[in-house]
């Protein structure tokens, strides 16, 4: 199977502005008159910011001539007031939508993740997709919202506000707008350092979830290869190169800001020493003075605004160059009419379901050798039958194309004489019991495993498998019966349990279809046997197709298909196949065919 290395499978191309702004514009715009609400809000805020320093020049006009300032005082605490209120609630709904838009996003995410073809989850690295569910969209609160919103008032309120200090003084404009300007190309040419840092940084952080979540997936192997230091080092690798992107984009970040105040202070200076001049000369009155500095003061809310919603673009850029690079991935189709249950399924189509191959063909990817050439057989409903044949031989590929877990690249996979792919992925699937060789068990109760591809079966339902797969005494011994949690990946049951209680609930699923990969290999002789018997009565009434190893399970199938380096080589029964195909005889001779009562290597 063909696994990128972990570079392209973690790695995000960035994208163009225009294609950045256009997806966040995807996401924002649901949330756009809560936006528009916020933008009022902020720029209610702003504007009597703006009007601050004229009061106070009238103010002291006022005191100047000798008037009262009774009136002035009121309307500018008023003011004040008004624009506290204004900014607060502004900053409220914005913040509210933006935890609105991580939701959408992150909603948008786990749908299409777990619709995923299961070439692109070979062909990814899961701690990465899950980072970019968790870190990454983070990074949409502040880009989505914040970053528009301080963009629109800082723009408007820093126009709004050269147009006032233009009217106060001409003179005295000229010299703040060319003092922050210099400082302004140095900031412009720091931005996009910041962009770089955070795309990296994100990247690091991808790589430190894929390595907690490879040495959490096998946990016990890494401690019992004592490998815990080794696997630290790898994680703590990737945390440091994110933690040294991360602090390169606090640097530039840094200089970003101090560019700010840097520009501020200097036309402070500026304006102080020119302005002090023409007060002294008569050209313009102290009050002038006053105002513009206050105004002076005031830009550096605007330009801090500029600046924030410039770095959280960039920051925002990275994040949103991963997530779009998701909805690049392909997905299983969905479906448009409602799912057909198991139960529906098999009153609309009570007997077995046959299966047929016709010179069927498929490899992992372009340019990987071919897993299947041309295999043809027929099963017809009812029976069991069994895929023996070396390791490597395509056996659970036949599984996985009946799923449509992976699209046949040749010939034509028949389901009940239908293609699969004209099926409705979800009543193919409803009519599927599928044991995977590993036979996973989720994290959860007993019971949740259980009743996992068959949420509606009943509590006599249960209790009637649990018999039939003799995990009636493992229910009785557990400290909360069904409802006792089995631990991450069922850690607390052993193998042969965790096999047990993957059968029982594909059998709770009432398939018309029962795919078991090597489902009893590590089952004892006595939980072995009384399987068989279980396999051998829903075989009356379902088509059980199995890939075994063990000699005694083969010896029961009605059919037994064997197969070499993908494809099919010879299908009989037992004994004919023994007396008839040299290969088949081999493999009965050894340990590849287990007989009963050994466990398989």
């Amino acid at each position: 199977m063909n696994t990128a290395s972990a570079p392209e499978a973690t790695g995000a191309e960035s994208l163009r502005a225009r294609e950045t702004l256009k997806a966040l514009y995807g996401y924002v715009r649901p949330h756009r008159w809560a936006v528009a609400l916020g933008l009022l809000c902020a720029l209610a805020g702003a504007a009597g910011g703006l009007l601050q320093p004229l009061a106070t020049k009238t103010l002291v006009d006022r005191l100047s001539s000798g008037g009262t300032i009774g009136t002035v005082l009121l309307a500018l605490t008023v003011l004040v007031l008004l624009s506290t209120v204004a900014e607060a609630c502004g900053t409220y709904v914005l913040e509210r939508t933006a935890e609105s838009v991580v939701l959408a996003a992150r909603r948008s995410l786990i749908g299409r993740l777990l619709r995923l073809r299961l070439a692109e989850v070979d062909r990814m690295q899961p701690g990465d997709l899950m980072s970019r569910v968790t870190s990454d969209t983070t990074l949409l609160r502040a880009v989505s919202t914040q970053a528009v919103v301080s963009a629109v008032t800082g723009a408007v309120t820093l126009v709004a506000a050269v147009v006032v200090m233009a009217f106060l003084d001409a003179v005295l404009l000229g010299v703040t707008l060319g003092v922050v300007a210099v400082v302004g190309v140095g900031a412009a040419l720091v931005m996009p350092k910041i962009g770089q840092a955070a795309e990296r940084a994100q990247a690091a952080v991808g790589e430190m979830s894929t390595g907690l979540e490879r040495v959490f997936g096998a946990f016990r192997t890494v401690m019992a290869s004592g490998a815990e230091e080794r696997e630290t080092d790898r994680v703590e690798a990737a945390a440091h190169r994110a933690w040294r992107h991360g602090v390169r984009g606090a640097k530039w970040q840094a200089v970003l800001g101090t560019a700010d105040n840097l520009a501020v202070e200097l036309a402070f200076l500026a304006v102080l020493a020119v302005g002090g001049a023409r007060v002294a000369s008569g050209q313009i009155p102290v009050s002038t003075l006053i105002a513009f500095l206050l105004y002076l003061f005031y830009l550096m809310e605007p330009v801090y605004k500029l600046v924030e919603a410039a770095s959280h673009y960039q920051e925002g850029a990275a994040a949103i160059a991963r997530i779009t690079q998701v909805d690049a991935l392909a997905t299983e189709p969905q479906d448009r009419h409602r799912p057909v249950r198991p139960a529906e399924a098999e009153v609309v189509r009570p007997r077995p379901a046959s299966v047929r191959f016709e010179e069927v063909s498929f490899r992992y990817g372009p340019g990987l050798p071919d897993i299947h050439q041309g295999v043809d057989f027929e099963v017809p409903g009812g029976g069991m039958t069994a895929f023996v044949g070396h390791s490597g031989a395509g056996k659970s590929t036949v599984f996985a194309l009946v799923e449509r877990f992976y699209e046949a690249t040749g010939g034509r996979v028949l389901v009940d004489g239908k293609d699969v792919t004209q099926w409705r992925l979800s009543e193919l699937r409803s009519v599927i019991g599928y044991v995977e060789q590993d036979a996973p068990v989720l994290a959860g109760t007993l019971r949740e495993n259980l009743v996992f591809a068959a949420p509606g079966a009943t509590d006599d339902d249960i209790r009637a498998v649990l018999s039939r797969t003799r995990l009636d005494a493992l229910v009785e011994r557990l400290p909360h019966g069904l409802d006792t949690p089995v631990g991450h990946r069922g850690t607390k049951l052993s193998g042969g349990e965790r096999q047990r209680i993957a059968i029982a609930r594909s059998l709770l699923r009432r398939p018309r279809l029962l795919l078991l990969d090597e489902a009893t290999s590590q089952l004892d002789a006595v939980n072995e046997l009384a399987l068989r018997d279980v396999i051998a009565e829903t075989a009356r009434e379902t088509t059980v197709l199995v890939v075994a190893h063990r000699l005694s399970t083969v010896t029961d199938a009605d059919r037994i298909v064997v197969m070499n380096a993908g494809k099919v080589r010879a299908v009989g029964t037992h004994e004919k196949l023994l007396a008839e195909d040299e290969l088949y005889a081999q493999l009965a001779a050894t340990q590849l065919l287990t007989p009963a009562g050994r466990p398989a290597g």
